[in-house]
């Protein structure tokens, strides 16, 4: 995946995020800002609907449209991460390149960075001729293992 040169500065905080939507000419609105806040501070992916019930938890006045409208235009911009899963969508903070770790006990999705060796990396390339730019691995597994299980 071909990086547009726009983007080189990580978005790693919540400053970050609203520093990029100023950048990018996006009103940073008070609910945009809660959304944001909120996906910093819950530093886990979570649905649209999750979104909306945690904001309107903290008694935060917003709408359901305004919270879909806003993850599409924070995630079709990069600035948040949006990943299409069979059971909906999910919404992250970090929009720079990571992997993901898939617990299939709990149905979290974890970011993780991971750094793979240089002569793995040559060794894709030659077995497909394909020059590699960018990578996101996912993983899968179980946080507890039952006794007597073997997955």
């Amino acid at each position: 995946m071909q990086k547009q040169a726009i983007s080189t500065k990580p978005i790693r905080s919540l400053e970050d995020a609203i520093e990029k939507c100023q950048t990018l000419g996006m009103r940073v609105s008070r609910q945009r800002h809660f959304i944001l806040e909120l996906l910093w501070q819950a530093n886990e992916h979570l649905s649209a609907r999750e979104i909306y019930d945690r904001l309107n938890q903290q008694g935060k006045d917003i709408g359901h449209t305004s919270v879909y409208q806003n993850l599409e235009a924070l995630s079709n911009q990069g600035i948040i991460e949006c990943i299409e899963r069979c059971d909906g969508r999910l919404y992250g903070n970090i929009s720079d390149s990571h992997s993901h770790v898939n617990c299939l006990d709990t149905n979290q999705l974890l970011d993780v960075h991971i750094d793979l060796p240089e002569d793995l990396i040559r060794f894709v390339e030659e077995q497909t001729g394909v020059k590699i730019t960018d990578y996101s691995i996912n993983f899968y597994g179980y946080r507890n293992l039952g006794e007597g299980e073997n997955k």
